[in-house]
């Protein structure tokens, strides 16, 4: 049992790093999970502060990766339509690769603020803020995982 337990930890903590950079896959909330696979197999390994720490910054992360794009869009003066465009443009963006996943948004919000009726300078801003706030949020995904996996590492 307890091999098994290592083995879904490790794949956790690896389909949980991919997952911080593909939307498609829930990045943080696999992370976490292998943390507490660790600690399942061994409770002396993985402290319940650090389950603990851990798991709250799992959610804020979660709130922030879908509050971020629309909070900024918002403070840039975007309409509901570059919001939804940022969305629809890293849907389908998945399907185009990496770049496809990084200019996706960028794409969806400038055509959403272009269908809105506003001028290509603040379509361009609002679209600017929404990768922004993409590459932040993805940013700050992939250290929770690097972090997770360090943890999970050393517990092993």
């Amino acid at each position: 049992m307890e091999y098994l337990l290592l083995a879904l930890a490790i794949v956790c903590a690896v389909v949980g790093l991919l997952g911080a950079v593909l939307p498609v896959l829930p990045g943080p909330p696999l992370s976490y999970a292998a943390l507490w696979l660790m600690w399942w197999r061994d409770p002396a390994e993985v402290s319940a502060t650090a389950l603990w720490i851990t798991g709250v910054l799992m959610v804020v992360l979660l709130v922030a990766d879908y509050m971020a794009p629309i909070w900024l869009t918002k403070k840039g003066g975007g309409s509901k339509l570059a919001e939804r465009g940022a969305m629809v443009g890293l849907v389908v963006g998945l399907f185009f690769g990496p770049w496809g996943i990084l200019l996706g948004p960028f794409v969806g919000a400038l055509i959403g603020e272009l269908m809105a009726k506003s001028p290509m300078r603040k379509a361009l801003k609002v679209a600017s803020l929404s990768l922004l706030a993409f590459l932040q949020t993805t940013g700050l995904k992939v250290l929770y995982a690097l972090a997770l996996i360090v943890m999970v590492v050393c517990a092993i």
